[in-house]
């Protein structure tokens, strides 16, 4: 009688009790993974603050990181006061300085 070794048993126990089991009739929508900056409308929100940005995909870039973790908080406009958001304001980057847009 063939019998496998400790470790491949062990492998092939590990992958069949840990294979997720999805039932037909569980909707799409409630596996797909949790939004992240979408949650706030940071899309939108940092298309507005940086319309005029010379670096259009660093703004955006930097502007929704600071967005997520304002909770959506982002100054009106591109000329908008920073202190409509204080959160926003207030995030610096390793060396100091704003890092928000």
């Amino acid at each position: 009688m063939n019998h496998l070794p400790l470790p491949l048993l062990l492998i092939a126990t590990l992958l069949f009790t840990s294979t997720a089991v999805v039932d037909s009739d569980t909707p799409a929508s409630s596996l797909a993974p949790s939004p992240t900056l979408g949650t706030y409308g940071c899309d939108a929100k940092c298309g507005k603050r940086c319309a005029n940005a010379g670096y259009q995909e660093r703004c955006l870039k930097y502007c929704g990181i600071c967005c997520d973790k304002c909770e959506g908080c982002v100054p009106s406009s591109p000329y908008a006061d920073k202190a409509e958001c204080p959160c926003y304001r207030d995030l610096k980057n390793s060396k100091g300085k704003a890092k928000c847009p």
